[in-house]
């Protein structure tokens, strides 16, 4: 099968930077600023309706949010939780879905429970749609406490079951990386953290995905709270000027 534009990004000699959009007009700004692709983050989608990220609640806003991007001008991947079930046939469906409407790849993580359903459910949407591109994520840095032999074996058993990336959130030891990237057969995605490896080091590790995840959403609520506070305290508001009024319409299509 011919690698698909999405896949071949993450066959290049840097890793595929992915920033994580909540709503049109970030992933708008993101694409302007030429990211070829663009992620959502399921965090920003959830605390949008006032309701905990994880808990599979967000299914038909996720797929809204997808057709209102798909054609878009980039690349669009989506973060679906946990496919927002357990019945692997659903999360194809689901899958199938997103594909339908534009989007191009799908995050998937198995919130440290069985290995064995995360794989059926990677298997079902491979077989749902595809040439959708399956970044498989396993929580065992991320909410458990980062076994690396559970964690080869859960990464063992995606690859199998059709995964063309995975992806292991809370991992930043250098050495760590490394060893993964030459025990995989697919691409390694890393979550940038602040406190980890830079993104040259992960290039030279061989991470060939570097996922912001929640983080652009958090610092955009930190930048309106720190300018909140000025304005309070009547000070002018620090930091980098704000896009225009007429740049965000014009990142909306308004007038």
């Amino acid at each position: 099968m011919t690698p698909t534009p999405f896949a071949r990004l993450h066959h290049r000699d840097e890793p595929l930077l992915l920033p994580n959009a909540w709503d049109h007009a970030s992933a708008m700004a993101l694409a302007a600023q030429g990211f070829p692709a663009v992620g959502t983050t399921s965090l920003g989608v959830a605390a949008a309706l006032g309701v905990p990220d994880g808990a599979a609640v967000t299914r038909d806003e996720t797929l809204r949010l997808a057709l209102t991007l798909g054609r878009g001008p980039f690349l669009l991947s989506v973060d679906a939780e946990g496919g927002f079930g357990q019945d692997p046939d659903a999360v194809g469906e689901f899958a199938r879905q997103l594909a339908v409407v534009g989007a191009v790849g799908i995050n998937l993580e198995d919130g440290v429970g069985s290995a064995a359903l995360h794989a059926a459910k990677i298997a079902a949407v491979k077989k749902a749609a595809p040439d959708l591109f399956v970044n498989a994520r396993t929580d065992t840095y991320w909410l458990g406490d980062g076994d690396e032999r559970d964690t080869l074996r859960r990464l063992d058993a995606y690859q199998q079951a059709g995964a063309d990336c995975v992806f292991v959130p809370g991992l930043s030891d250098p050495v760590r990386i490394a060893a993964l990237v030459e025990r995989l057969d697919t691409p390694l995605n890393i979550l940038y953290s602040a406190s980890g490896p830079t993104l040259p080091h992960l290039t030279d590790l061989g991470v060939r995905r570097v996922s912001l995840g929640s983080l652009l959403y958090r610092r955009a609520l930190g930048a309106a709270l720190e300018t909140v506070a000025d304005i309070r305290a009547g000070r002018t508001p620090r930091g980098e000027t704000p896009p225009t009024y007429d740049h965000v319409q014009g990142l909306v299509g308004g007038s």
